[in-house]
C-alpha cells in the first residue's frame, strides 16, 4: 500500500489563486474583491419565514451601520438597501488576500397580500437586519412607505 502526501488547505488555495491569476479578466482575483466581482455587486443572505401570526424577514449585514440602511414598502414590494463602507487602510499596510465585498446592495421581496404594511418594524442588531410583518392588515398603498431601523 502507498501512502500519498496530503496537500494542506493552504496549498489547495494557492493552487487555486495561482490558477485563477492566470484567467483573463473578470475571473482575476483584483483589489476590488472576489474573482472579477466588482465593489457594488453584494447580496446579503437572507431568510424569509411565516408564522401562524406573521412574517419575518432576516437578513445578515455584518459591518453595515443602521444608519447606512435603507428599508421601503412600495406596492406590495419590501426593499433593503445598505451600503457596507471599506474600512480605511494605512499607506504602509500591504495586503495579502481580501475576500470581504464592500459597497451598496439591494434586495426586494414581494409580500404576501396578508400582510400588514402599516404595522412593520425594522430592527437591526449584532450585523442582522430584522423585518416584522403581521399578517390581516390594510392593502398596500401605492405612495412609497419608508420604514425606519431601529
Amino acid at each position: 500500500m502507498a501512502l500519498l502526501k496530503r496537500e494542506s488547505l493552504k496549498d489547495v488555495e494557492d493552487l487555486f489563486d495561482r490558477y485563477t491569476l492566470s484567467l483573463p479578466w473578470p475571473f482575476t482575483r483584483s483589489s476590488s474583491g472576489l474573482a472579477g466581482m466588482p465593489l457594488h455587486d453584494w447580496h446579503p443572505r437572507v431568510d424569509i419565514s411565516e408564522t401562524a401570526t406573521g412574517y419575518e424577514v432576516r437578513a445578515d449585514i455584518p459591518g453595515v451601520s443602521k444608519d447606512d440602511l435603507k428599508v421601503t414598502l412600495q406596492e406590495g414590494v419590501l426593499t433593503i438597501q445598505g451600503e457596507r463602507r471599506q474600512e480605511q487602510k494605512e499607506e504602509n499596510e500591504r495586503m495579502h488576500r481580501v475576500e470581504r465585498v464592500y459597497g451598496s446592495f439591494s434586495r426586494s421581496f414581494h409580500l404576501p397580500d396578508d400582510a400588514d404594511a402599516a404595522a412593520m418594524t425594522a430592527t437591526a442588531n449584532d450585523g442582522q437586519l430584522t423585518v416584522s410583518l403581521p399578517r390581516r392588515g390594510p392593502a398596500p398603498s401605492a405612495e412609497p412607505l419608508q420604514i425606519p431601523v431601529q
